[in-house]
C-alpha cells in the first residue's frame, strides 16, 4: 500500500456531554498520532498579562497578542510552539487533527498546533474558542509544515468542549464549518460535517462553487464534506475504522462513558482490546487503530482524558507520555505546580525526559509484543488502578481545604501528590524496562 506523502498525522478524540457520562460531568479524550520518534512534553504555560500593541509569535507566522492569556496544561510536540491537545484554568478542552482537503496550503501559515494553544489561551468558553480559531483561519489561513523534517503543511479540525457544551470545527485552509455536539461526538482524519452545521464561515459555498467541487441549486444548504474532502492523498481506510470504532463506542456505553472506560478507548486495538497484536496489512482498516502503531502513518505519542470536576479548583487532566497501550496516566491539577521533568525532552533521547524513558520501553516491547505487551499491561493497570484511588483521595482532602479557604495549602498539597507519582512511576518505568529486555 502507497501513500500520496511520506508522512499522514492521525489523531482520534471524542466527547461526552453530561447526559452522556457516568458522572454527568463533560468528559474528553484525544490520542495525539505523530512520527514515532518525536518526544512530546507536557507543559504549564500561567497565566499572563500582556500590553497592548505586543506582537506573538506562533511556529511560522507573527501576529497580535492579546492583553491577557489564560493559565493551560498542554502536550506540545518539542519542536513547536503550539499544541496537540491541552485545558485551560476554565476547564476548556481543544484537540486538533489533520483532515485532508481540496484546498493546497501556502508554505506559511497558521498550524494547527498553533489553533490549539491559541483557543487555550485566550477562550474562556467552547463557543468562544470556535470564535477564536475560526476568526484566526479566516484572518491568516493555515499553512506551513507540521513536521519537524519534512514539508508537508495540512488541513485541520478540532473538537472543543467546556462544562455544558462542545463543538466540531472542521476548516480547509481559510474555509470552515462548525457543528454543535448533542450527547457524544468523535473526529478523526477526516472531514465528517455535511449539511449538519451550524456555524459556517466567509464564502465557503462560493468557494466551492468556483472550484468545481459543489455546484448547488439556488438555497441548497453546502454539504461541507461532500464538497471539501480529499481522497486521494491519504486513502479512507486510515481512518475510517478508528472513527466507526470510537463512535460504536459512544453510542453502546452511552450513560457509562467514565475516565477509566475512555482509558481503554483510548488503548483500543479492536479485537486485540489494550494490547497490540502486530500482523494486519497496511490494506485493511483495522492497521489503523485508535492507540496507533502504524509509523510512518502515526504512532500515538501522547494522550489526555479531561474530566469537568466537581470543583473549579480541582480541575485535572490525565495525561499519558507515549502510547497508551505500554504507559500509564497520571492525574495532572492546574492549581499546583507540574513537575518540572515533565517538560524535559528534545529531537535527541535524553535520561532525563519521561517521554524517551516510556518510548525506550515500547522499543523493547516492540521487540517482541505478543510476550511483551500483555506484561507491560498488566504491570501498569495495577499502579494506574492504586493510582486512581490515591486521587481520589487526595482531592478530597483537597476540596476540605478549598471549603475552609485554605487554597494555598490544597495547591501544595495536589502539587505534592503530582510529584510523589512522577518520581514513583519513573523508579517503576526503570525497572519495568530491564525487566523486559530480558523476557
Amino acid at each position: 500500500m502507497r501513500f500520496a506523502k511520506t508522512f499522514a498525522v492521525s489523531c482520534d478524540s471524542v466527547v461526552a456531554l453530561g447526559d452522556a457520562s457516568a458522572s454527568g460531568r463533560t468528559i474528553f479524550a484525544k490520542n495525539s498520532d505523530r512520527p514515532a520518534f518525536e518526544c512530546q512534553r507536557l507543559v504549564k504555560i500561567p497565566a499572563a498579562e500582556h500590553p497592548r500593541g505586543e506582537l506573538l509569535q506562533c511556529q511560522y507566522l507573527t501576529i497580535p497578542q492579546v492583553t491577557h492569556t489564560f493559565s493551560v496544561i498542554g502536550s506540545q510536540p518539542h519542536w513547536l510552539w503550539g499544541f496537540e491537545h491541552g485545558v485551560n484554568e476554565w476547564g476548556l478542552v481543544v484537540g486538533n487533527h489533520s483532515v485532508f482537503t481540496k484546498d493546497p496550503l501556502p508554505e506559511r501559515g497558521l498550524l494547527g498546533m498553533d489553533l490549539v494553544r491559541l483557543a487555550l489561551e485566550r477562550a474562556s468558553s467552547a463557543s468562544a474558542a470556535v470564535e477564536v480559531i475560526t476568526d484566526l483561519v479566516e484572518r491568516y489561513g493555515q499553512g506551513g509544515s507540521g513536521y519537524e523534517h519534512t514539508n508537508w503543511p495540512y488541513n485541520n479540525s478540532f473538537l472543543v468542549a467546556d462544562s455544558t457544551e462542545a463543538w466540531l470545527v472542521e476548516a480547509s485552509h481559510k474555509y470552515w464549518c462548525a457543528r454543535r455536539v448533542h450527547e457524544t461526538a468523535s473526529l478523526s482524519n477526516h472531514v465528517v460535517i455535511g449539511t449538519d452545521w451550524d456555524r459556517i464561515g466567509k464564502e465557503v459555498a462560493e468557494h466551492a462553487v468556483s472550484q468545481g467541487w459543489w455546484s448547488a441549486e439556488a438555497g441548497e444548504k453546502i454539504d461541507f464534506a461532500r464538497a471539501y474532502r480529499e481522497h486521494e492523498i491519504v486513502p479512507p481506510q486510515v481512518s475510517a475504522g478508528r472513527y466507526l470504532r470510537t463512535c460504536a463506542f459512544l453510542r453502546e456505553n452511552r450513560g457509562r462513558i467514565s475516565v477509566a472506560s475512555l482509558k481503554r478507548l483510548m488503548r483500543d486495538h479492536y479485537e486485540g482490546g489494550e494490547v497490540y497484536k502486530p500482523g494486519r496489512s497496511p490494506a485493511e482498516p483495522e492497521y489503523f487503530s485508535v492507540c496507533m502503531h502504524a509509523d510512518p502513518v502515526g504512532t500515538t505519542t501522547a494522550s489526555m482524558i479531561v474530566e469537568q470536576p466537581v470543583h473549579p479548583d480541582l480541575l485535572s487532566c490525565w495525561a499519558c507520555l507515549g502510547a497508551p497501550c505500554t504507559g500509564i496516566y497520571l492525574p495532572y491539577y492546574m492549581l499546583g505546580e507540574l513537575p518540572e521533568e515533565l517538560a524535559k525532552g528534545s529531537g535527541e533521547p535524553s535520561a532525563d525526559s519521561p517521554w524517551w524513558g516510556f518510548r525506550a520501553l515500547l522499543s523493547e516491547v516492540e521487540k517482541d509484543f505478543t510476550a511483551r505487551g500483555p506484561f507491560v499491561r498488566g504491570f501498569w493497570s495495577e499502579l494506574e488502578d492504586k493510582t486512581l484511588r490515591e486521587a481520589q483521595s487526595v482531592e478530597a482532602e483537597a476540596l476540605d481545604l478549598l471549603e475552609a479557604g485554605k487554597r494555598t495549602e490544597a495547591s501544595s498539597l495536589l502539587a505534592r501528590f503530582m510529584r510523589a507519582k512522577v518520581t514513583e512511576t519513573s523508579a517503576n518505568l526503570a525497572r519495568i524496562t530491564e525487566r523486559v529486555s530480558r523476557l
